[in-house]
């Protein structure tokens, strides 16, 4: 099983725990993270990115703190920057099945397996490592200390606002383009006075509730 190591004090914006692990002697190491584990419907989407050692992209930092404008110009810019980049998703009927935690880690790991290349240390936002034998380090608020957990933030959140846009278009008068799945009060009128759909995940509270049967 990976050694896990846990950092939760100092912050770092830059490719500090990048190097450090570089300075162990890895030469490929991932940046890791999610987007959509709070939602009331769609995918979880997870990235996985690695970085080059001259990265530099003005503004790039947690997703949550920028605005989907900015999100999107950066989006392009970290694909044809980045040495490698995976993009990977768990269904809202797997959240449903396996529980959102179990579904992240799934969409992570899928993420992983669409990399070109081989990774050899990973940089997971937040607590909870991932299943796989490779070293790894798992950080708080990590999309606000490591560049490569930011851009990884950036490219799932991007990437999991355009699904819902789609979303949206397949099943109108819910609000996906707008909400992104979220429970928003009109979100969750919609659901009361319409019912769930196929996009909802059906053991979330606000959801359950008007699920027939």
């Amino acid at each position: 099983m990976a050694n896990l190591e846990l950092f939760t004090e100092q912050a770092f914006s830059t490719l500090h725990f990048e190097k450090q692990a570089q300075e162990k002697g890895f030469s490929a190491v991932v940046g890791i993270d999610e987007a959509g584990r709070g939602p009331l419907a769609g995918p979880v989407v997870a990235a996985a990115v690695i970085l080059p050692d001259s990265f530099q992209l003005e503004g790039l930092t947690d997703s949550k703190k920028l605005s989907e404008k900015k999100r999107e110009e950066l989006f392009p810019l970290i694909r044809q920057q980045a040495r490698a980049y995976g993009i990977g998703l768990a269904s809202a009927q797997e959240v449903d099945r396996l529980n959102v935690l179990q579904a992240t880690l799934l969409a992570m790991q899928r993420a992983l397996k669409k990399l070109q290349g081989e990774p050899d240390y990973l940089l997971i936002d937040g607590i909870t490592p991932l299943p796989v034998d490779l070293p790894q380090l798992t950080l708080k608020k990590g999309d606000s200390r490591s560049l490569s957990i930011a851009a990884a933030s950036v490219l799932a959140k991007v990437a999991r606002d355009r699904l819902m846009v789609e979303l949206d278009r397949q099943y109108p008068g819910y609000g996906f383009a707008e909400h992104k799945g979220y429970g928003t009060l009109a979100h969750r009128r919609a659901i009361a006075t319409k019912g769930p759909v196929l996009p909802h995940r059906l053991t979330f509270a606000g959801v359950k509730e008007f699920v027939e049967g």
